[in-house]
């Protein structure tokens, strides 16, 4: 209990955030920013970013953040110079909602109504009916096989143009490989293979799964071809799988992290029925605890040896790599997992005391590593400490032979705590992912969505801050400058955005290395606070 006292918000008189919720207008054509100070001229390409820009449609709402439709941010750099264009995902979703002027398709949060137009027995049917997957992808934009495509966690996924924004093509992953969705976070090596997760809910219930894309096309309309499921992993209870947003990947292996956040397949099976909106089947079961599984990235089998930590939630992985016999798994946790039922817009919306009550109840997210010993035998003695890592407080302890339950280190200093704990990780992907590294980036959370910017050092886990007041940053995103030696030469890019002044939005550009501001793109837009986004080169 001492550990849950110290990592819950204790922050008061929080500020209004609800215009970082709110519906907007989108930007269909480039519009001009006006930079101060100076974006350096070697970068070159687009930042592309995703999350939800709609929250209503008519008098009818949507109830969770999640469930918002998608808008896609592109701001493209050239010769230090910075445009900016936005536009909605025509999914299916926004064209059905559009056109009825009413939330047609349900999400995460929120129940469609049936339709008014049918008869008493026609409404009582469509009770009865499956929910149909929601192919509003909000969450992130994702690469595969050089094509852009937005993604959220069901099984659609949209190809869009990395340029205009046009949605050019829904694509399926059931249509490919036996499953009911994947995550919004694939993993990749450095020849472009993808790697991702999805579940697949079959007769004998659920299964996880991990699936291999390939890099590259056979032909021009390829999408998903050649996707393969390389492993399913039974879940501890098949009526009730873990939900997960994302997992990690070594060189070697992908890294299942199965925590207790559960999804009741009765609930949502019977939510219809019951009025009841997909997340209501999602809970938090403090007494289960956490499995790591390994799965071997080239033969595709679990490894036998299962690792366990108490209850834990993570949204995001920092990194994993093996050295000297272990895997080290660096990710983002919380010790509560009830989170991703705060996330309410009428939360979001609150001020006062209101707000001040919501973040009382949310577990900070706090950087943690976990070493798992990889070369476990019948010899291994049980009941003592395998990690031998110079410096290093985490343990792992054999239980039984395939079982070894293991302790985290902190990968932050206790002053990390004044700025929230922090979220939205990033490295220095393209030359670190897999390896050991020095240096990750992140969003501080003293508020329901980020407020700083963190570069922590691992060797002092001291870090350095940006950070204004009423302004609010996105996840940041690195670029490597061209000649880079150090992990750090390059520069941050994060949106920032605020609730105070309208139509105050700016593209912020920070040298990595000193995490100074180097220049800022002005933009004369309102944009909502988003999840995710990716770099497209076009040096």
């Amino acid at each position: 209990n001492d550990i849950k006292k110290t990592n819950f918000t204790k922050v008061h008189g929080l500020p209004d955030i609800t215009p970082l919720v709110s519906s907007v207008q989108e930007t269909p054509e480039p519009i001009p920013t006006t930079v101060k100070g100076t974006i350096p001229t070697w970068i070159h390409g687009s930042l592309l970013r995703n999350g939800p820009g709609k929250f209503e449609f008519g008098n009818q709402h949507y109830n969770h953040w999640f469930d918002g439709m998608a808008l896609m941010h592109r701001f493209q750099i050239e010769d230090g110079q910075v445009t900016y264009r936005s536009r909605f995902l025509c999914s299916d979703s926004y064209t059905q909602n559009s056109e009825r002027n009413r939330i047609i398709v349900s999400e995460f949060g929120t129940l469609a109504l049936p339709d008014p137009c049918k008869n008493f027995f026609q409404r009582f049917l469509s009770r009865f009916e499956m929910p149909k997957p929601t192919d509003n992808a909000s969450v992130n934009f994702v690469k595969y096989k050089g094509d852009y495509y937005v993604s959220t966690e069901t099984n659609y996924m949209h190809r869009v143009d990395p340029d205009t924004l046009e949605s050019k093509q829904k694509v399926d992953w059931s249509k490919f490989i036996a499953v009911n969705g994947a995550t919004a976070h694939p993993h990749f090596d450095p020849d472009g293979t993808a790697y991702n997760m999805g579940n697949s809910y079959r007769n004998k219930g659920a299964f996880y799964n991990i699936i291999r894309v390939p890099p590259e096309r056979d032909g021009p309309e390829d999408t998903l071809e050649g996707a393969k499921i390389l492993c399913s992993i039974a879940p501890r209870d098949k009526s009730k799988p873990s939900y997960y947003h994302s997992f990690g990947m070594s060189e070697n292996y992908v890294v299942f992290i199965e925590q207790p956040i559960k999804m009741d397949l009765f609930k949502t099976v019977t939510g219809r029925l019951r009025g009841k909106s997909l997340n209501e089947g999602v809970h938090w079961d403090p007494n289960q605890e956490t499995i790591f599984h390994l799965i071997d990235k080239q033969t595709g089998k679990e490894m036998p040896v299962k690792y366990y930590t108490k209850a834990l939630s993570t949204f995001h992985q920092i990194n994993a790599f093996e050295q000297d016999g272990f895997l080290m798994l660096d990710m983002c946790c919380s010790d509560d997992g009830q989170s991703i039922n705060n996330f309410l817009i009428q939360n979001l919306r609150q001020s006062g005391e209101a707000l001040d009550e919501v973040i009382l109840k949310l577990s900070l997210p706090f950087p943690r590593r976990f070493v798992l010993p990889l070369n476990i035998t019948s010899e291994t003695l049980l009941e003592q400490n395998l990690n031998t890592r110079p410096d290093s407080t985490a343990t792992a302890v054999c239980r039984t032979k395939n079982q070894v339950f293991c302790t985290f280190e902190d990968l932050h200093g206790e002053d990390l705590k004044d700025y929230g704990g922090l979220e939205f990780p990033h490295i220095n992907y393209a030359r670190y992912n897999t390896k050991p590294y020095r240096y990750y980036y992140g969003c501080g959370f003293r508020h329901l969505v980020g407020d700083s910017l963190i570069k922590m050092d691992l060797e002092s886990k001291k870090f350095k801050v940006w950070r204004q007041p009423d302004l609010y940053p996105s996840e940041p995103v690195f670029i490597l400058s061209p000649n880079a030696v150090e992990e750090d030469d390059g520069v941050i890019l994060s949106v920032i955005i605020t609730p105070v002044k309208d139509k105050s939005t700016f593209l912020l550009v920070l040298d990595a290395k000193t995490f100074e501001e180097l220049g800022r793109a002005e933009v004369p837009v309102n944009i909502p606070y988003g999840f995710h986004g990716v770099f497209n080169s076009s040096a």
